[in-house]
């Protein structure tokens, strides 16, 4: 794409991949009585994708528009490019390319209208636009489709477009806001593949999610929100070694029984409700234990981010 080459790769980045894109240190914002943020800290550093993973309302969205000079931060210091974005937020918005939650598309002007419009918001020269604009769509695989009406377009379409068009002003860094959400997995890994290219080539992103597996596929590390509070932060691997052993029975319906058998085999047991999960080094120690046959609908799986969540909140992603 053009201008994204100029950027160093994430191997070969050098001093850019040290450098810090986003300093973040106690940072606050309040809704009335509540702090929807609370004091976080954090360091983005360039080149890389950094996941705020959480529940709906555990702070990331509100976090992330502090970050790209939406909101008004209410204490804490920021630093975004050697910016702070409460005394220069729109040399910091020119260098952000965005993916809210909403499409916000002009639904009287056809995809390449919506592309035309936005950059000129960019203050783009037009030849600039219609330059970058087929790569744009070739990358998200939207060619053809110039002349598409915006109702025409399928919620997954649509995405691919907002996407696209995040890209047209070749910002620093994206920002994107829960950007599959309500997507069939198909639509998911198309995205997915096309942010893993723009990270390979040196692009900077900030993901919010609250799908596990999204975080775990794209993030370089990942920062565990939970009420505007940062309760875990490192690379996926890290927090799975740091908090949870590396395989876990989950089983619906245990009873006392089952939690016994579950610490008679040498497993760290957690409880949420009826349901028991069993953490344990040793896979095959796990399904012995579901071969004794006092668990209903058991199964033994890798852990993940889920389970990472669950014990530093006790409560999953989706509640």
């Amino acid at each position: 794409m053009s201008g994204t080459s100029e950027r160093p790769s994430v191997d070969a980045q050098g001093a850019a991949g040290r450098g810090a894109v986003v300093s973040c240190s106690g940072i606050v914002k309040q809704y009335g009585d509540r702090a929807a943020v609370d004091g976080v800290s954090l360091r983005i550093p360039a080149g890389t994708c950094y996941a705020l993973l959480g529940p709906n309302g555990a702070g990331k969205s509100t976090l992330s528009r502090v970050i790209g000079g939406m909101a008004r931060r209410d204490g804490g210091e920021l630093s975004v490019f050697g910016m702070d974005p409460a005394l220069r937020p729109s040399d910091v918005k020119a260098r952000l390319g965005w993916v809210m939650q909403e499409d916000a598309l002009d639904e009287e002007l056809d995809l390449a209208g919506n592309m035309r419009v936005w950059g000129s918001f960019f203050g783009m020269p037009r030849s600039a636009v219609e330059e970058r604009m087929p790569k744009l769509l070739a990358l998200l695989g939207l060619e053809g489709r110039e002349k598409a009406a915006i109702q025409s377009l399928s919620g997954g379409l649509r995405r691919r477009l907002v996407l696209a068009r995040a890209l047209l002003s070749d910002p620093s860094m994206v920002l994107l806001d829960e950007p599959t959400t309500g997507l069939d997995p198909q639509v998911r890994h198309v995205l997915w593949s096309a942010l893993r290219a723009l990270r390979a080539e040196g692009m900077t992103l900030l993901l919010t999610t609250h799908y596990m597996e999204e975080a775990e596929q794209l993030a370089d590390r990942v920062g565990v929100l939970d009420r505007g509070k940062l309760v875990g932060e490192g690379s996926p691997q890290e927090l799975l070694a740091r908090h949870v052993r590396r395989f876990v029975l989950v089983a619906a319906g245990a009873g006392a029984e089952s939690e016994a058998a579950a610490r008679a085999c040498g497993a760290d047991v957690r409880k949420h409700g009826d349901v028991i999960a069993a953490y344990h080094d040793d896979e095959a120690a796990l399904r012995a234990c579901v071969a004794q046959g006092r668990f209903v609908r058991a199964q033994v799986r890798p852990s993940n981010l889920e389970d990472v969540f669950l014990e530093l909140t006790g409560r999953a992603l989706d509640a």
